[in-house]
C-alpha cells in the first residue's frame, strides 16, 4: 500500500530538514537561509534581508543554543503552512 499524500509530505518535510543539517540533525543561521532560500523562496523572503532572518532565527531558537533542531523547524513549517491557509483558503470561509 502506497503512503499517503500527508505522509508523503511528512517524509519530504524531514528529507529537506535533513539535507541541510546533516548529521548533526541542527542547522545554523546560515543553513536555515539556505533552506529558505532553496526550499520556501515563494513564502519567506530571506535572500537580502538579513534582519529578517535574525528576527526569524531569534524566534525559532527557544533555547539560545544558535542551532534550530527539528522541534523548532517544525514550529517553522507549522507558521508557514498556517499563514499559507489562511492566505489561499480564502473562498472557503463562511
Amino acid at each position: 500500500m502506497s503512503m499517503s499524500e500527508l505522509e508523503s509530505a511528512m517524509i519530504a518535510i524531514i528529507h529537506v530538514f535533513h539535507k541541510y543539517s546533516g548529521y548533526k540533525c541542527k542547522l545554523k543561521k546560515a543553513e536555515l537561509k539556505d533552506l529558505i532560500n532553496n526550499e520556501m523562496s515563494h513564502f519567506i523572503i530571506v535572500r537580502h534581508s538579513l534582519s529578517t532572518l535574525d528576527e526569524l532565527f531569534a524566534d525559532l531558537d527557544q533555547n539560545g543554543d544558535l542551532e534550530i533542531d527539528f522541534q523548532d523547524f517544525i514550529a517553522l513549517i507549522a507558521m508557514m503552512t498556517s499563514t499559507c491557509h489562511d492566505l489561499f483558503s480564502t473562498d472557503h470561509r463562511h
